[in-house]
């Protein structure tokens, strides 16, 4: 694929908000990107640039399993379905321990998980009584 039709699919994608697609696209191609980057929308712009400070600072992106599983917990937790969430708790433990994690869950995942103890919420503080 030649450039511009990867900046062409990028933006597509950015447009369309298939950002999971557009994210696949931008880290397979962050170099050439990065020097090309004043022809992408402004999402795509914002997109590159995410995923270059997070790199940057160490952290390893989500893949899409891991992303799919936060997804599923998701949906458990909007339906209440503890049964549910507490078997992908079980088996997917190490997952829940990245700190980044907690931004994918919604209000309600948040809220069981932590009352359940798998997650905290709390930022740097930890309470001794």
């Amino acid at each position: 694929m030649d450039i511009q039709e990867l900046i062409e699919k990028v933006n597509q994608s950015t447009d369309e908000l298939d950002f999971v697609t557009a994210r696949v696209y931008i880290e397979e191609n962050l170099n050439v990107l990065k020097e090309k980057q004043a022809k992408l929308n402004s999402n795509a712009r914002e997109l590159l640039r995410f995923l270059v400070t997070q790199m940057e600072s160490g952290v390893k992106p989500l893949s899409r399993q891991e992303l799919a599983i936060i997804n599923t917990i998701n949906a458990y937790a909007t339906k209440f379905d503890m049964r549910g969430i507490k078997f992908l708790v079980k088996d997917h433990s190490k997952l829940l321990f990245r700190k980044e994690v907690v931004d994918y869950l919604n209000s309600d995942a948040k809220i069981i998980l932590e009352g359940m103890g798998a997650i905290s919420t709390k930022s740097g503080s930890s309470s001794s009584v």
